[in-house]
C-alpha cells in the first residue's frame, strides 16, 4: 500500500520545491530542537542528493566520517520513494553492513522514531544467505552433526507438515544461526548447483518467502552490492524465461560504500567449475534403468573432469594469494575441448532419458542445467579471450573461476543508462579529491561529485603510531599491542594473512580473540560491541563497521592494504600504462582511509591507530602519510 508523503504538497510548488523546504526544516529546526547538532556538511549533502534525484544524475557523494551520511541520503530517498510509488534501493557492501544499517538503534530505526514515518524497510540478501531445504536434507543423510539438529528444531511447522489455510512466513536467514561457523553454513545454504525452478519444496523455501516479502516493500529495499549486480546481470534473462527479476522496480539507487561496486560487478559475472560438484550431480543421475550409452558418457565425463583438474593443479603458479594463477598449457585446453564435446553428447542422451522417465525429474533437470552451465564456463576457459581465470577454494572446494576482465561496458548499458538517479555514498570515493580512479573503473563518463570533510577534530581524539616491524615479527607485535588493553580491531589485507596470524596465536594466550568466519559476522560484531571479547580479527571489516564510544578504541593495521598479486589485479596492471599510480596506489590509499575510519565514529570517540610497517612499507611513507587524518608518529 502506497504511503503518504512526509510533507504536504501544494499547487504552488513542485514536489522538489517542497522536498527542499522539508529538508531545510528538518536540519535547521526540527533536529536541533530534538538535541541533534547542526552539521553544515550533512545539510549540504542532503541538498545535493535532492538535486541528483531531480536531475537523475550519477552523484559521487564523498562525506567524511561523522557527517551523518545515512540520514542525509535517507530523508530525500524516502520522500522520493513515496512520491514515485517505488521503493528506494539501498545497496551495501555486504550482508554484515546491511545488519548494521537496520539494527535496533541504528540510523533507520532512529529516523523512523524521530519523525514517526512508519517506515516499510525490507531486506533482500544474497541467495547464499538463506537455508536450502534440499541441501539441508542431503547434509542430514551424510552427517549426524549437532548443528543440523539445531537447524531442524528451528524450522517452521509448515516446512514438514501440511495444514489447510496455514500461514507461511520468511525464515532461514544466515543471521538466524549466529553460532554456526561459515564452514557449517556452507553445507546447508543455497548453492548455484541447485535447480530452484524444479524444486518440489520451492513453495516452502525460506528464500522464496523472503523474496515474495521484500518485493512488496514501499519505502526501502536494502540489499548487498553482490545481489544488486546479480539482479542486473540476470534481469533480462529472467524476464524472457517468464520469471520475475530478483529485485522490484525502484525509484533510485543509493550505493553505500559505493567504491566497492566494481568488485561486486566482477564477482557477479564470474563463471565457476567446481571439482566435486560434478561428482555430486552425476551420482544422482546414475540410477537403475539408465541406458548403457548414457552411463558410458557419464563415466567418460567424470574421467576427463578428474584429469582436467589434475593437470590444472600441476599448472598453478605458486602464490600466497587465495586466487592461484594458471599458466597456459595446450594439454589443459585439449582436455577442456574434449570435455565440452562429451558433455554435449551427454545432454543429447538426457533427452532420451527424460522421455523414458528413467531418472527422477528433479535430478534430471538439475543435471541438464548444471551441464549446460558447465559447458558454457568451460568454453570461456578454452577460448581464453578477454577473460581472467584462476583456481581458488570456495566453501573448501577447489573451484576454477572465469571472469571478464572489464565490466565497464555492461555497467554502462545496464546500470548507468540515465534512467535512475544513482548516488555513491562513502567517506572515501576519491584520491585527493579526484574521482577519476573510481569513475574510470566503472566506466562512468558523466557524473557530479562533491567532497565534504569530517566534522571531527582528529588531532584531539586520535593518535596514529607507526611501528617498524619485520614481516615475521608482526604477529607477536599484534599480540603485544592488544595486550595493552582496549577493544581492538585487527585488520588484515587478506584472509590468508589473517589465517597465518591465527596459527601463530599461542593456545594459552590470555587474550579473548575472535576471528571472522568462526561465527556469523554480524553476531560477532554485536558481541564485540557489547564487550564480550576484546580482540576482533578481520580481513573484511575495512569499511562500514560503526562502533562508537568505548566499543572500539584501538585499530591495528597489520600490513599496508596493497592489492594482491593475483590474476584479477595482474590483468588490470597489464592493461595500464602506469599500474603503480593507476591501480596499486589508489586501491591502497582508499582502503587505508577506510580502515583508519573505523576508529572515530562520533564526537565522543577517541583511540589509537597502529600501523605495523616493514622497511619496504616505510620507504613509501610519502605515498600513504598524506591520506591519514593526522600524522603518524614513531613508537
Amino acid at each position: 500500500m502506497r504511503q503518504a508523503l512526509p510533507f504536504p504538497l501544494s499547487k504552488d510548488k513542485t514536489f522538489f520545491d517542497s522536498l527542499n523546504d522539508w529538508i531545510g526544516d528538518i536540519f535547521y529546526d526540527i533536529l536541533p530542537e530534538k538535541g541533534y547538532e547542526l552539521r553544515d556538511e550533512q545539510i549540504f549533502m542532503s541538498f545535493q542528493l535532492e538535486k541528483a534525484l531531480k536531475e537523475r544524475q550519477v552523484l559521487f557523494a564523498e562525506a567524511g566520517v561523522g557527517t551523518g551520511k545515512t540520514m542525509a541520503y535517507l530523508l530525500p530517498a524516502i520522500a522520493y520513494a513515496r512520491y514515485t510509488g517505488k521503493p528506494a534501493l539501498i545497496s551495501c557492501a555486504d550482508e554484515a553492513l546491511i545488519e548494521q544499517l537496520v539494527k535496533k538503534g541504528g540510523d533507520i530505526d532512529r529516523l523512523d522514531e524521530l519523525f514517526n514515518l512508519n517506515l516499510d524497510v525490507r531486506l533482500a540478501k544474497s541467495r547464499d544467505q538463506y537455508l536450502c531445504l534440499q541441501r539441508f536434507e542431503g547434509a542430514k543423510k551424510r552427517s549426524e552433526a549437532d548443528f543440523l539438529d539445531h537447524i531442524e528444531d528451528t524450522l517452521p511447522e509448515f516446512v514438514n507438515k501440511t495444514y489447510s489455510m496455514q500461514q507461511m512466513y520468511p525464515y532461514g536467514e544466515r543471521s538466524s544461526y549466529p553460532e554456526l561457523t561459515d564452514d557449517q553454513w556452507q553445507q546447508v545454504n543455497y548453492h548455484p548447483i541447485q535447480n530452484c525452478n524444479a524444486c518440489d519444496m520451492r513453495n516452502k523455501c525460506g528464500l522464496t518467502l523472503h523474496r515474495n516479502h521484500y518485493r512488496e516493500a514501499t519505502d526501502l529495499v536494502i540489499c548487498s552490492h553482490d545481489f544488486l549486480m546479480e539482479h542486473i546481470w540476470t534481469k533480462e534473462n529472467r524476464k524472457h524465461e517468464g520469471q520475475a527479476p530478483l529485485l522490484p522496480e525502484v525509484s533510485q539507487i543509493v550505493l553505500d560504500e559505493g567504491h566497492l561496486l566494481e568488485f561486486a560487478a566482477q564477482r557477479a559475472l564470474t563463471y565457476e567449475v567446481q571439482e566435486s560438484s560434478l561428482y555430486d550431480v552425476t551420482e544422482k543421475v546414475m540410477v537403475d534403468g539408465v541406458r548403457e550409452k548414457t552411463l558410458g558418457l557419464i563415466e567418460r565425463t567424470i574421467d576427463l573432469h578428474t584429469e582436467f583438474f589434475r593437470v590444472l593443479r600441476s599448472n598453478l603458479i605458486p602464490s600466497e594469494e587465495d586466487r592461484k594463477a594458471i599458466q597456459e598449457d595446450p594439454l589443459l585446453k585439449r582436455i577442456g575441448t574434449e570435455l565440452i564435446r562429451t558433455v554435449d553428447s551427454l545432454l543429447e542422451e538426457f533427452v532420451f532419458e527424460g522421455e523414458l522417465f528413467s531418472i527422477p525429474e528433479y535430478e534430471l533437470n538439475l543435471a541438464e542445467e548444471y551441464f549446460e552451465q558447465y559447458n558454457f564456463s568451460m568454453g570461456l576457459f578454452v577460448e581464453n579471450g578477454d577473460a581472467i581465470s584462476w583456481l581458488e577454494e570456495k566453501d573448501e572446494i577447489e573451484t576454477l573461476v572465469i571472469m571478464p576482465r572489464l565490466v565497464t561496458d555492461i555497467l554502462d548499458e545496464k546500470l548507468f543508462d540515465g534512467k535512475l538517479p544513482i548516488v555513491f555514498s562513502s567517506a572515501t570515493l576519491s584520491v585527493a579529491k579526484d574521482f577519476t580512479y573510481l569513475a574510470d573503473t566503472l566506466g562512468i563518463d558523466n557524473f557530479e561529485s562533491f567532497s565534504v570533510p569530517s566534522p571531527f577534530e582528529y588531532e584531539e581524539v586520535m593518535e596514529i603510531f607507526k611501528h617498524p616491524v619485520a614481516q615475521e615479527a608482526k604477529a607477536q607485535k599484534v599480540l603485544e599491542l592488544a595486550a595493552e588493553g582496549g577493544q581492538t580491531l585487527v585488520l588484515f589485507k587478506s584472509k590468508a594473512a589473517m589465517q597465518s596470524f591465527k596459527r601463530a596465536v599461542p593456545k594459552d594466550s590470555p587474550l579473548a580473540l575472535e576471528f571472522e568466519g568462526d561465527r556469523e559476522l554480524s553476531s560477532v560484531v554485536r558481541d564485540f560491541q557489547d564487550g564480550k571479547f576484546q580482540v576482533l580479527c578481520s580481513h573484511h571489516l575495512w569499511e562500514g563497521m560503526d562502533l562508537p564510544g568505548d566499543a572500539l578504541t584501538k585499530v591495528i593495521i597489520v600490513d599496508l592494504p596493497m592489492p594482491p598479486s593475483d590474476p584479477v589485479f595482474d590483468a588490470k596492471r597489464k592493461f595500464s600504462e602506469h599500474p603503480l599510480e593507476e591501480i596499486d596506489l589508489p586501491f591502497m590509499q582508499l582502503r587505508l582511509q577506510q580502515g583508519v575510519g573505523r576508529l572515530i565514529r562520533s564526537s565522543s570517540d577517541h583511540g589509537q591507530i597502529h600501523l605495523l610497517l616493514t622497511e619496504e612499507e616505510l620507504r613509501i611513507e610519502h605515498l600513504w602519510q598524506n591520506v591519514l587524518p593526522v600524522a603518524a608518529k614513531n613508537r
